[in-house]
């Protein structure tokens, strides 16, 4: 993992577990207070504000609920849960605990990427430390009545699972496949009992928030996007790797950092999100601005952006998960459409039938696969429009 020189990481420099005994002394309303001055969004690429899920599933009723966290880290470009989960466990875990005390759960899964199972066995460690340390088990610390423990459960590789409906069915031992919402997990989640889903990284930074305090958290990044954030970077720099960095941090910022002052472009988000040209590079990488649940690649001057958008196309192709037609049929047109651009076969005229075909897959698709997979294809076509155009004779 990196920093920047001569910065601590966060993780490293918190002991997660006086995060846990200072939200065990306290309420379960002190707990979502915290959260709420913290004004931290889900790490998880969405960006959905952590304390309201956290109230909405505290205030649902059930004689069960169930707190999952999402490791199926499988969107391309981003490995940084991967690290956490590796070199910080004990804060994941510490966070899930505190989540498991605010609804009442007394059971947590890991819902782990298939191809971290070389991880599973570290991480079972670290949970039985927990346990005969009376972190987790039938009674926790001092703390009269609750108990919660949490189990890992493996994935099998599909990127839609992802999606937290998916995941859950998934876990159920179903197709992973999308729910209609609503109802939304919080009501009827995993055994269609009320279940939050999280990130590694939000519960990460859960535990840092209790040790630390709300007001500290805030006070990092922007007013909108607050806290620190892991980047993971990849591509056409000269040190690519995990980064922490606040919120806010313009694109240009962040190359510098990374050595890749001489890029022609930034994908931001993964292959699901936006390809950002050079022209661009003063913008914020913040909620409101330009979004990330922390995946950066970066395109050096010798890039065929038409093979970025053909490999990104071919991917979500394989991935969709078939169920809705806008995504099944869509993402396999823009493919054909993309390799007709590159044999120079592509008029305008189907080229704007390719993007119109885009924006009612963004409005249509049942997920969110199908509606942010034509989102690199679309910022290509619009800010490399000569170069995706330059093989058509005339064009």
């Amino acid at each position: 993992m990196s920093a920047p020189k001569g910065k601590k990481l966060t993780y490293a420099s918190i002991n997660p577990d006086l995060g846990l005994d200072k939200a065990l002394a306290g309420t379960r309303v002190d707990i979502i207070s915290e959260l709420r001055e913290s004004n931290m969004r889900g790490r998880g690429g969405a960006g959905f504000p952590t304390h309201v899920k956290w109230n909405l599933a505290a205030a649902a009723q059930a004689d069960e609920k169930f707190v999952v966290c999402n490791a199926d880290e499988g969107e391309p470009g981003t490995f940084k849960d991967r690290v956490i989960l590796a070199e910080f466990a004990d804060h994941v875990f510490a966070g899930m605990t505190i989540a498991g005390f605010v609804l009442k759960a007394t059971r947590g899964i890991v819902y782990l990427r298939g191809e971290y199972a070389y991880l599973r066995d570290q991480l079972e460690a670290v949970l039985a430390k927990r346990r005969a340390a009376k972190q987790l088990g039938k009674k926790i610390g001092k703390t009269k009545g609750f108990e919660f423990d949490i189990e890992i459960r493996m994935g099998a590789g599909a990127y839609v699972c992802g999606e937290e409906t998916a995941l859950i069915e998934s876990l159920e031992g179903h197709r992973g496949e999308p729910r209609n919402r609503p109802p939304f997990p919080v009501d009827t989640g995993f055994l269609s009992r009320p279940t939050i889903v999280n990130n590694v990284e939000t519960f990460a930074n859960v535990a840092c928030i209790m040790a630390k305090g709300g007001k500290w958290f805030a006070a990092q990044g922007t007013a909108k996007s607050a806290g620190f954030k892991l980047y993971s970077v990849s591509g056409d720099c000269d040190n690519p790797g995990v980064y922490e960095l606040p919120w806010g941090i313009t694109v240009a910022e962040l190359l510098k950092t990374v050595g890749g002052e001489n890029a022609k472009a930034v994908q931001i988000g993964g292959a699901s999100g936006h390809c950002v040209p050079a022209s661009e590079f003063s913008r914020a990488i913040a909620f409101e601005d330009i979004p990330t649940g922390g995946s950066i690649i970066v395109f050096g001057p010798g890039r065929d952006m038409l093979k970025v958008a053909k490999n990104f196309l071919h991917f979500f192709v394989h991935e969709s998960c078939g169920q809705c037609t806008p995504c099944r049929e869509g993402n396999a047109k823009l493919l054909e459409g993309v390799e007709l651009l590159q044999q120079g076969r592509c008029s305008m005229a189907y080229l704007q039938e390719l993007l119109s075909l885009s924006e009612s897959m963004q409005l249509a698709s049942k997920c969110g696969l199908g509606q942010s997979s034509p989102n690199a294809f679309v910022s290509i076509v619009k800010h490399f429009r000569d170069e995706v155009m330059g093989r058509v004779a005339g064009a």
